[in-house]
């Protein structure tokens, strides 16, 4: 049994590659094999968001604070809000952040396949994040 005290790991920016905007990351789980697990706890800045990625064996999102976005490619941008759970199928494109006037805070949960938890892609456009949201 592993016990990470709260304030032992230290919260980091998230890598600037892969995010647009001030994102930070406060690690939950992170397992060895067998096991496969990850979690993190994601603040974005009002504005911030992932490039569009996907995951080999999906993702799952529990928004925890604010009010944030989400899109699968070629799907409407959707917004979410504290409580709301997103599940992302298996190599879905997809990415989320917050809404241009609102932080959000999420917990990010995906598994590795092959020692992978994500396939990173291109940065989201300024257009395609400002489209309208489905509403």
């Amino acid at each position: 049994m592993d016990i990470h005290l709260a304030g032992s790991r230290p919260t980091r920016r998230a890598p600037k590659e892969y995010f647009t905007g001030t994102v930070w990351q406060d690690p939950i789980i992170a397992t060895e094999a067998p096991a496969r697990v990850a979690s993190n706890r994601v603040s974005f800045e009002p504005g911030a968001r992932t490039n569009w990625h996907t995951h080999p064996l999906g993702q799952t999102l529990y928004v925890v604070a604010g009010v944030g976005r989400v899109q699968t490619k070629g799907g409407p941008i959707l917004e979410i809000r504290p409580g709301d759970v997103v599940w992302i199928p298996p190599g879905e494109k997809h990415w989320h952040g917050a809404s241009p006037a609102n932080g959000m805070t999420h917990i990010a949960m995906q598994e590795a396949l092959d020692g992978s938890y994500v396939t990173w892609m291109e940065p989201v456009t300024d257009a395609e994040y400002s489209a309208k949201v489905a509403g």
